[in-house]
């Protein structure tokens, strides 16, 4: 990420005016739009899986942005076989569930995409711009508290008190479900504190270690607002505080069944599909934590200075809770392109934005894109190398919104 990311002095407001100030006429809102019905049709048993397939979490040739421009727009029959999907469930039987598609608008301009100066680098873009999350005061706090971990070693985000958005990559390598994903679990995050809680005398905070107030200064100024408080209640009651500093640990929940769409599975797709890389996973026990609701992914100019977030646990840290933030390069209909610094591990994780809610001064955080990872894709017959979202379309939210639910009744809108 280079420098237009950066907030020089977090927590004053600045970077948000900065977004929300001079583009003042901009209409940053959330729009409520009418979502198509995915009904279930009908449904079959499946051998079991095998379980025998590789995480691969870096993929090679996929069709990039040259190539996405010529598909042609799936006809319906076409959205009815690729958003079927496949169930697992946690004793190893699988099922696959056909679909019908309702009140789709095929959009004959669907795979334009919208292109900014490329910067053609890797995975971490000149200095890291990462941040990890030690402060337990925000670890613990909404959004961040939304980030999971997946057995499998990917990363994930809560989407309802029983439900996991990831990356399906995370599950399936395209041909056979990954080693491991039989007995899937999902790491919710808890703090353990080093010392009973107390601060080694002379200890210091690191810099980087409150680097939230660049995701949301008014967030960060509220929380710095109440350590304070609580500074002054421990010093009128004569007691020490407790160290702020604390290594996450995870309360591992099993997995009661996963959801894939068939649009990833080869076969459906010549290759794989990156539009596609996307699973929910339902857990076995419901969490009592905020989660982040789903929204649409607005186009790049919808977008304060066209930023996205996200927070997940890259391998290169591990055991840390890792936040970025960054501007898009590159968009399509289905996919993002962009350069968060990012490592293996972090795959799986919620794209989220701020916009205002419809008729109100309240801004509220939605997920609007799954992070596919560090991908190879085909950009007029030769590789360049992208980080990669997908994209929260009408249709998939419809799709996801289904797996939660379980109906189309709360899908109307989004």
């Amino acid at each position: 990420m280079g420098a237009e990311g950066r907030c020089p002095l977090p927590g004053t407001g600045q970077c948000e005016s900065l977004s929300n100030g001079t583009e003042t006429e901009q209409d940053f809102t959330w729009h409520l739009k009418k979502i198509p019905q995915i009904v279930r049709e009908r449904t079959f048993s499946l051998d079991s899986p095998k379980f025998e397939a590789n995480t691969k979490l870096e993929l090679n040739s996929v069709c990039g942005i040259e190539c996405q421009r010529k598909l042609p727009v799936p006809s319906l029959s076409d959205l009815k076989n690729l958003l079927s999907y496949e169930t697992v469930f946690e004793n190893g039987t699988r099922t696959l569930t056909e679909v019908n598609v309702l009140g789709a608008v095929l959009d004959p301009a669907a795979n334009t995409t919208t292109r900014r100066p490329l910067r053609k680098k890797r995975q971490i873009y000149g200095t890291d711009s990462r941040f990890s999350i030690y402060d337990k005061r925000f670890m613990t706090n909404f959004p961040f508290n939304t980030a999971v971990k997946i057995s499998t070693g990917c990363s994930g985000i809560l989407v309802s008190p029983k439900h996991v958005l990831t990356a399906a990559h995370c599950l399936h390598n395209g041909k056979d479900y990954v080693k491991g994903s039989k007995r899937l679990r999902v790491g919710l995050m808890k703090t353990k504190s080093r010392g009973n809680g107390r601060k080694r005398k002379g200890a210091k905070r690191s810099r980087r270690e409150i680097p939230v107030a660049k995701e949301d200064p008014k967030d960060a100024t509220e929380l710095r607002r109440q350590a304070k408080g609580d500074e002054r209640k421990q010093r009128r009651s004569g007691r020490k505080q407790g160290t702020s500093d604390g290594t996450p640990s995870f309360q591992w929940t099993r997995v009661k069944s996963t959801h894939i769409p068939k649009g990833w599975f080869k076969g459906v797709s010549e290759d794989i599909a990156l539009d596609y890389d996307y699973a929910v996973l339902e857990l076995k026990r419901p969490h009592k934590r905020k989660y982040m609701e789903l929204g649409i992914s607005p186009t790049i100019k919808m977008m304060p200075g066209s930023m996205i977030h996200f927070s997940g646990f890259d391998n290169d840290r591990s055991g840390q809770l890792v936040y970025r933030f960054c501007s898009i390069s590159d968009e399509s209909n289905d996919l993002f392109y962009q350069y968060c610094d990012a490592e293996p591990g972090s795959t799986g994780s919620g794209i989220y934005l701020r916009l205002k809610e419809p008729n109100k001064k309240k801004w509220k955080r939605k997920i609007i894109a799954v992070y596919s990872g560090h991908q190879w894709v085909d950009i007029n017959g030769e590789q360049q190398d992208y980080n990669v979202a997908v994209r929260i379309t009408p249709l998939k939210y419809a799709q996801i919104c289904f797996w939660i639910h379980g109906n189309d009744e709360n899908c109307t809108q989004g």
